[in-house]
């Protein structure tokens, strides 16, 4: 089991940036797949970016383009930068692996 704490959450006008940081406890952190998920007060919660153990990634068709994320093994943290943000990516975004998840921080896009 891994523990999470996700920051950087916060309020942004459309159009800004922020990123968000997890930082991961417990060993074997590089070869754990690392994902940010985001739950709306519509929708459930959703995938929103991947990263393996190897550096490949995935994202939402809603975030491709717009969001990166990266991780650092020395580190034992994953980022996330989101772009061009809009009022539709308001939400609590988490960090998780497997079946650890962190407890969530806060993003408000304001229109």
């Amino acid at each position: 089991q891994v523990q999470l704490v996700e920051s950087g959450g916060g309020l942004v006008q459309a159009g800004g940036s922020l990123r968000l940081s997890c930082a991961a406890s417990g060993s074997v952190f590089s070869v754990r797949t690392m994902a940010w998920y985001r739950q709306t007060p519509v929708d459930s919660r959703e995938l929103i970016a991947l990263i393996t153990g190897t550096g490949s990634t995935s994202y939402a068709d809603a975030v491709k383009g717009r969001f990166t994320i990266s991780r650092d093994n020395a580190k034992h943290m994953v980022y996330l930068q989101m772009n061009s943000l809009k009022p539709e990516d308001t939400g609590v975004y988490y960090c998780q692996s497997y079946a650890s998840w962190g407890q969530g921080t806060q993003v408000t896009v304001s229109s």
